[in-house]
């Protein structure tokens, strides 16, 4: 006689701040999903607009903490999940239909730890080579790093204590780290997450590439741990505004 196998319960959790636009696309997303076994928490951290109350309003369970960070939000809704998997995705981070059901077929107990493809979801050319390059460094597993989802076993995250609260650089590289005491990373290529590019286009995709690289050789050279990336963005203004106005005082002087 063969016995039926209870499906896997997975907790899909969502950290949000100020989300409102962005955060019923990716709910909407996540309820069309073709695996029907999970749960939607989301997490509003020190919300002024109504984050939380759009998460209700599309069904999900909700809960709201002050200005806490990042890793604190985190924390909280992966102890609330029910869940044996956890998926931490970003408020603005679209998954396709079958992705829950991929997750559940892929990442297995032999994994602690893992991200899905990227994909940008603009057809800028630099965007699309910024996510080739990730990618690639994800699939060699040169880097065991995420594209806007992090997949982990309930049970192993709670083991390590979760996110480290204290950290707001590089928080996901230090999870991921800890993680892979209980198995191998895993990179799944079947169906890819979405990825808003919104940022980039803020402060161009240079600028962002130029972050990253200060991001790593800041964390090899010195202590980063309770800086943030406002912090080094604002060091690069702060440095660019220096020598405009160096150059402008030269060429003042030249003439």
């Amino acid at each position: 006689m063969t016995l039926n196998k209870t499906p896997v319960m997975v907790s899909v959790v969502i950290p949000a701040r100020n989300e409102e636009e962005y955060l019923p696309a990716t709910i909407a997303a996540l309820q069309a999903q073709t695996y029907r076994n999970f749960e939607i928490i989301v997490v509003a951290n020190g919300c002024h607009d109504r984050t939380a109350d759009v998460a209700r309003e599309q069904g999900c369970r909700v809960f709201e903490l002050g200005d806490r960070g990042l890793g604190a939000a985190r924390n909280l809704g992966g102890r609330e999940a029910a869940g044996q998997i956890l998926v931490f995705l970003d408020a603005d981070t679209l998954l396709p239909k079958e992705t829950l059901r991929t997750i559940v077929a892929k990442f297995r107990r032999c994994h602690a730890c893992g991200t899905l493809w990227g994909e940008p979801d603009s057809r800028r050319l630099s965007y699309k080579l910024i996510y080739v390059m990730k990618n690639f460094i994800h699939g060699l597993h040169l880097h065991c790093g995420s594209s806007g989802v992090i997949l982990c076993w309930k049970d192993d995250f709670v083991k390590i204590g979760g996110f480290d609260e204290s950290l707001y650089l590089r928080e996901n590289s230090h999870l991921m780290k800890r993680l892979l005491r209980f198995g191998r990373y895993c990179f799944i290529t079947r169906t890819p997450a979405i990825t808003s590019m919104r940022r980039y286009d803020s402060n161009g995709a240079g600028e962002m590439v130029r972050l990253w690289l200060k991001v790593w050789w800041r964390s090899i050279v010195s202590d980063i741990s309770h800086s943030t990336y406002e912090d080094l963005e604002q060091e690069s203004m702060d440095r660019r505004y220096a020598r405009a106005r160096m150059n402008s005082q030269t060429r003042k002087a030249v003439l």
